[in-house]
């Protein structure tokens, strides 16, 4: 298999310093992309909420099968079965409130990644693509800290 290599877009600001589970509804964050990408967020604004794609960069290692959270009431899953950040690849995704938009930075709100973490992509929320109605979880991860 071909090698990937992948170069951040940005950086997130942000005042979580420390990993945390959940209560991150009301973080707002602020995404600097770099000048060269500045003008990819032209129209950005006409959109309520985007995806934020972004490289864990301070997990270390990687785990196949993982208890969520370390809670005790949950299975021992996947890590491909849970959204936990000990994966082979620690690309992760938040679909997040877009507050503001201003040349090469956007503000937004729900942001679940630590101060400096290096964002690999913006995506506009679209639901053609990214709503699932009737979408269907396991009833452990209702368990879970959000």
């Amino acid at each position: 298999m071909k090698e990937i290599r992948l170069t951040p877009i940005g950086v997130v600001k942000n005042s979580v310093r420390e990993p945390r589970f959940g209560n991150f509804k009301g973080e707002i964050s602020e995404i600097i992309v770099k000048k060269e990408f500045a003008e990819a967020l032209d129209g950005i604004d006409g959109y309520s909420h985007v995806i934020i794609v972004y490289w864990m960069d301070r997990v270390k290692g990687h785990v196949i099968k993982h208890r969520p959270q370390g809670n005790p009431d949950v299975p021992i899953v996947g890590i491909f079965a849970c959204r936990c950040p000990q994966r082979p690849n620690p690309i992760a995704i938040t679909t997040v409130k877009l507050l503001e938009h201003k040349g090469n930075r956007i503000k937004v709100k729900g942001l679940d990644i630590l101060n400096g973490t290096p964002v690999i992509d913006v995506k506009p929320y679209w639901p053609q693509y990214d709503f699932v109605k009737g979408g269907k979880i396991p009833n452990w991860v209702n368990k879970l800290e959000f």
